[in-house]
């Protein structure tokens, strides 16, 4: 009885490790696009005559976030309870993962035009629902495993996260805006997008250890887990025309 006692406990600080780690991953890629909003992306991707409206726009996109959030939460609560939490904040991450690198590699106005607002824009969306769907699903992961009589308090514990995030991606803009104003402005601020990808790994490896909080065996989990690696797959491959290409049709066939 005291070995499962201490195994429960166990994986119980993993779980809630696990939803810590996740939340401060995920509020780490969605405030940093705050604050490049005000002093990088009013300039490469809202370029304008007037300075307030190029910065009112790029903050729009910033709140375009929040608004997407809901739907988030209400896609990946109703799968979580189908599903599994396990299955939908690995996918949550991804998404948010591949989001916030694709920010990092994004051209800009000058380069692709009207494209580059529209893309970053959708991104925005694909980053709101993310964290809409990790949000809860963390929360609910570390309260479904805790124990009854202290389910608030480790319910809690993954909001921590926010402000984790927020000292990180605040951490990391201030160090990356030491180099100097043009080179900062021409590759630094992508660094801390880009450098995503670390955090990422790091959170799917650590999430990846936990178990499910009901048992299930669903072969929908599997398909959407591949899809997931398909996904990235297809966000570093450089060569997507060939037939043994990550993002071709017979590849896509073979993930489900």
């Amino acid at each position: 009885m005291a070995g499962h006692a201490a195994a429960s406990s166990r994986e119980l600080r993993r779980v809630v490790g696990a939803s810590l780690i996740g939340a401060t991953i995920e509020w780490y890629d969605f405030f940093l696009y705050g604050i490049a909003a005000g002093i990088v992306f009013n300039k490469l991707f809202f370029p304008g005559d007037d300075p307030v409206v190029s910065i009112l726009l790029a903050y729009t996109t910033f709140a375009v976030g929040f608004v997407a959030r809901p739907i988030g939460g209400l896609i990946f609560g109703h799968f979580g309870d189908k599903l599994g939490r396990k299955t939908m904040l690995i996918m949550t991450l991804m998404i948010m993962g591949v989001a916030t690198v694709a920010i990092g590699l994004l051209p800009t106005y000058a380069q692709i035009g009207v494209a580059a607002p529209i893309l970053l824009l959708l991104l925005r969306v694909a980053q709101g629902i993310g964290i809409g769907g990790e949000w809860g699903g963390a929360v609910l992961m570390a309260y479904e495993y805790a124990p009854e009589n202290k389910r608030g308090l480790y319910a809690s514990i993954p909001q921590i996260g926010l402000a984790l995030g927020l000292c990180l991606a605040s951490g990391v803009t201030a160090l990356m805006s030491m180099l100097p104003d043009e080179q900062f402005m021409s590759w630094g601020w992508r660094i801390g997008f880009v450098g995503s990808v670390a955090l990422i790994v790091v959170g799917m490896y650590i999430r990846l250890k936990v178990h499910e909080t009901r048992s299930r065996s669903s072969p929908c989990c599997a398909s959407i887990l591949a899809m997931c690696s398909w996904a990235w797959a297809c966000a570093i491959s450089t060569a997507c025309s060939s037939t043994s290409s990550p993002c071709s049709p017979s590849s896509i066939w073979r993930t489900m």
